[in-house]
């Protein structure tokens, strides 16, 4: 069975002040149907940037896919029209965006907002599509949605905006769900209802998930696979229990060794939280034929900072840039 997603030696670069960056490295990756991939890693590592290139959102005029593709159900869309582009974006790709206050236009209704989504691409009549859009509200827990769809967004909180949010990219049951830490504004109890209506929609309709996350908990919750990212290049890749359980990239024990963990009782022998020392380097570092983790890095040897990292596979499938992958 051919993969519904297929990323192929994408690269990515950005114009700044110093130059051109890749801002995405040579990265592969495939999605099936019904499946859920998980990105994860620090802030400024391309996990965004990856989703905006698969919804051809990139920025213009300083930012392209230098090389390599994206297939979406084996249709390179690297390579298709405007038009073509946005009868795929929010139809069969659709994105739930990071930053739920200025996502929503402030001049029109929620309601209005989630039923352009129904009347562009379900050919949905006015009527027919604000009593979708109500009902759609009311499936992401907005309280009287029916009056609510009548708000403007600055009337609405920010965990309510989010929710609108993912009406919006839920409306057309799309086939690819891009969700950028959809529940960053949400407390805890909402945020495990929004991921029981993305788990039933996927149900429902064979949806794949591209889920972005700083979050462990949420990876090991929802996702069968996960990626790593850092500066720009996938570090680590395989299943999520495979991933958890025995890293083979130290970024990726980092990152594992962040999460704070319950205890029972507290005492003075209570181990400290970890820390990964350092920040992840500037665009300007970026593409360097070495490790980009090296600089923070305790494992850092003499070929670390002479040459850029293979790929090792493990038995399990599981895939580690790092001259140390054995030994992590």
């Amino acid at each position: 069975m051919s993969a519904l997603l297929s990323v192929e030696n994408l690269r990515i670069e950005l114009d700044t002040r110093a130059g051109v960056a890749p801002v995405i490295d040579d990265l592969s990756f495939s999605l099936n149907a019904g499946e859920t991939l998980s990105f994860v890693g620090e802030s400024g590592c391309g996990k965004s940037m990856t989703a905006l290139a698969i919804m051809g959102l990139l920025p213009e005029k300083i930012g392209r896919v230098a090389s390599g593709s994206i297939l979406f159900n084996g249709e390179d869309i690297t390579k298709a029209s405007d038009e073509r582009l946005r009868e795929i974006r929010g139809n069969d790709i659709s994105m739930i965006f990071q930053e739920p206050m200025t996502s929503l236009n402030p001049v029109f209704t929620i309601g209005e907002q989630v039923a352009e989504v129904l009347r562009r691409h379900q050919k949905l009549g006015r009527k027919a599509a604000w009593s979708t859009a109500v009902e759609l509200l009311n499936s992401v827990r907005i309280p009287d949605a029916a009056r609510r769809a009548k708000s403007y967004p600055h009337q609405l909180s920010g965990g309510q905006r989010q929710r609108v949010m993912i009406a919006m990219a839920l409306a057309c049951k799309p086939r690819i769900l891009i969700a950028d830490e959809p529940t960053t504004a949400l407390d805890v109890t909402i945020q495990a209802q929004i991921f029981d209506l993305l788990e039933d929609l996927q149900a429902q309709t064979g949806s794949a998930i591209i889920m972005i996350t700083h979050d462990m908990g949420v990876v090991a919750e929802i996702a069968e696979r996960m990626i790593v990212m850092y500066a720009g290049r996938m570090v680590e890749h395989g299943n999520v229990d495979d991933v958890l359980s025995r890293p083979r990239h130290p970024y990726t024990k980092g990152l594992i060794g962040c999460v704070p963990h319950l205890m029972a009782t507290l005492t003075d022998s209570r181990p400290e939280l970890t820390e990964i020392s350092g920040i992840v380097p500037g665009l300007n570092e970026f593409g360097q034929n070495a490790c980009l983790f090296a600089s923070r890095c305790n494992l850092v040897g003499q070929q670390c900072v002479q040459a850029r990292p293979k790929e090792k596979q493990f038995e399990n499938t599981q895939l580690s840039a790092c001259w140390h992958a054995e030994s992590v």
